[in-house]
């Protein structure tokens, strides 16, 4: 079974280390920080094998060169890594990757950045989605376009229910307040807020978030409902999904 070590790195960043116990492997998704990681991973007595790099921000691939100093871990990764650290193997939408015997297919989630990607793992339910989506939030669109944004989550929104999603940063409380203030009469998301406060309170962290509770209280996953249309304007889910990230970005 696939072991899952979850970290807190910088001031919000979440590491994340992949372990494969039957081949020995290890993959550092994203490198915040490498030294963190490094630290992580000999605690556990692993070695870190490969880096899966989800885009090219310096919080997500910044720790590359000195994690492949350390340990001869190859890189994959979408090109745009390239303005940061030398890559092994670039990889798109469509593509796998593995981990032992392990596979992972790479999504494209695109709009955060322009070659973000995100890798899926069907057999173990889970997704490492980098900055494309939060808990009850979605990256900046820093670099893409509303409906290429909007399509890219959408390719999330169709993988199983029960996905778990790992997400790259603990922003989950703030985007709890803006998603009542987009979607004030959700009822599963004001419990769902309550609950993201207790967790907060006890320093507990909200992240990785299940697909099935997102598209039930995500308001960046629920562009394409009606109401939300009405709420918020808008003649398609990508033009909704434009007002509400307008919004999000001034709140």
């Amino acid at each position: 079974m696939l072991e899952v070590h979850q970290f807190p790195c910088l001031s919000d960043n979440y590491g994340y280390l992949l372990h494969d116990p039957a081949s020995g492997e290890t993959a550092a998704i994203d490198t915040p920080d490498g030294a963190e990681y490094l630290k992580q991973a000999d605690a556990r007595g692993w070695k870190i094998t490969q880096i899966w790099n989800t885009h090219w921000h310096p919080d997500h691939a910044g720790g590359n060169k000195t994690i492949v100093e350390a340990t001869g871990a190859t890189i994959t990764a979408p090109q745009e890594v390239e303005k940061l650290s030398p890559i092994d193997r670039i990889v798109g939408n469509g593509d796998s990757v593995s981990l032992g015997d392990w596979t992972a297919r790479v999504i494209d989630v695109s709009g955060h950045t322009n070659g973000h990607i995100a890798f899926y793992l069907a057999e173990a339910d889970i997704a490492f989605v980098g900055d494309s989506v939060f808990a009850l939030g979605c990256g900046r669109m820093f670099e893409g376009e509303p409906e290429q944004f909007w399509n890219s989550l959408d390719r999330i929104r169709q993988l199983p229910d029960k996905t778990m999603l790992y997400c790259a940063h603990e922003y989950t409380q703030a985007n709890a307040k803006f998603a009542l203030h987009a979607d004030p009469d959700n009822t599963e998301l004001k419990l769902y807020a309550n609950r993201i406060d207790e967790k907060r309170a006890k320093g507990e962290p909200t992240v990785p978030t299940i697909l099935s509770r997102e598209l039930e209280t995500n308001p960046f996953l629920r562009a394409d409902k009606a109401y939300m249309r009405d709420r918020w304007g808008g003649n398609s889910p990508s033009e909704t999904f434009a007002a509400l990230r307008a919004a999000k970005d001034n709140f």
